[in-house]
């Protein structure tokens, strides 16, 4: 499905956030929304592109070479068979860099993902370690996010694998992870959409009233290690495409005719659960469709066009018939029953704020964060 934009809907000038996307969106007098406004307001901190982009991304590498001397590998990139990750270990690759790939299997994986990962890494000759997650531990925390009706079901997903990610660079002694994370195709960021990436306090919160067994082995990270492996351990996490002229039509075109990538289809795609996740929970019980935000990154960077933009929300996020085949297979796994994922979608929305949180404390953090890299304090 797709959302269901009424008339008198007011839309950005530029993108195609609109007042139903987003509801707390806010416009200046020309029209132009918040998340725009931010976009431009960021943009010189987070992006560095033509000759000087090619020039700081020579000292980066120079630096993590240096750094990496006497060790197996001089960085870490994180895989899951998608576009943006697959195209850094490319990137990373013919950069001269000695990668080791991470994967982390939360037992979603699509075969095209695997079959991708294996294939894209082979021609790269990228040595590869994942961590299997214990799945009745992981199936009880998302469960327990469905049952807290907070649109933030991909949560456990995304905490594990940047856990995984820091706990792997401190334990090799490496001190940069090579991230597929992007200013120019995720800039827009919504609290209300999803939240609690670096909160385990949240998280904890979550499990504790609505889980039913302990995550003994659960990848977790608190925001005190956070800061201590960036402050004492200085690991560094790098988003290579900002130094670069990242274009996603271009990326995938290279990643399919020079190393065998096949596309999946959708944004984040390769995991089953998040393409039901984010096509058919978030629309359906939150009014939340990611296409918007997306799609209007996109639109800022000169990479697709409005009017091209608008006609693609209009159609469903992804097939119905697959949708209401990875309903079954997602229920069946989950070990719901059709009764019970009835009751989750029907039960009132939540958001995170009605749990402990830390969310004062990580904006905090991310403003400086974004301070030091106005400065050159701290990498793109």
């Amino acid at each position: 499905m797709s959302l269901v934009i009424p008339a008198g809907t007011r839309y950005c000038v530029r993108c195609i956030m609109n007042d139903v996307a987003d509801p707390a969106i806010a416009f200046d007098d020309r029209g132009v929304c918040h998340h725009c406004q931010r976009y431009d307001l960021l943009r010189s901190t987070r992006l560095i592109s033509g000759a000087a982009g090619e020039a700081a991304l020579g000292r980066l590498v120079d630096r993590i070479r240096r750094d990496g001397r006497g060790k197996d590998y001089d960085c870490i990139v994180g895989v899951s068979g998608g576009v943006d990750s697959t195209y850094v270990a490319s990137l990373v690759s013919r950069l001269g860099l000695r990668p080791l790939a991470v994967h982390l299997d939360n037992g979603w994986n699509s075969e095209l993902a695997v079959s991708n990962i294996e294939r894209v890494l082979k021609r790269l000759s990228i040595e590869l370690t994942t961590r299997v997650l214990d799945w009745e531990e992981f199936r009880d925390l998302q469960v327990a996010f469905l049952r807290a009706s907070t649109p933030d079901g991909e949560v456990p997903t995304d905490h594990a694998i940047s856990a995984l990610l820091w706990h792997t660079a401190e334990r090799l002694g490496i001190r940069y992870i090579m991230s597929g994370m992007n200013f120019t195709t995720e800039a827009v960021s919504i609290a209300d959409w999803s939240y609690g990436h670096s909160d385990w306090r949240y998280i904890r919160d979550v499990h504790s009233r609505f889980g039913r067994h302990r995550l003994r082995t659960y990848p977790h990270f608190s925001l005190p290690y956070l800061m201590w492996v960036n402050g004492v351990r200085r690991v560094r996490t790098i988003s290579i495409l900002n130094y670069v002229e990242y274009d996603k039509a271009a990326a995938m075109k290279h990643l399919e005719q020079e190393l065998g990538w096949v596309n999946y289809g959708g944004k984040h795609h390769e995991s089953v659960y998040t393409r039901f996740y984010q096509g058919y929970v978030l629309p359906r019980k939150f009014g939340v469709d990611k296409r918007y935000g997306h799609l209007s990154d996109l639109i800022n960077a000169g990479q697709v066009a409005r009017e091209a933009a608008l006609e693609e929300v209009k159609r469903p996020t992804y097939d119905p018939e697959l949708q209401l085949e990875d309903r079954r297979y997602v229920i069946r796994k989950l070990e719901l029953t059709d009764a019970e994922f009835d009751t989750i979608m029907a039960a009132p929305r939540r958001t995170f704020r009605e749990f402990r949180n830390n969310y004062e404390t990580v904006r905090r953090l991310r403003r400086t964060v974004d301070r030091l890299r106005s400065v050159g304090l701290y990498p793109k």
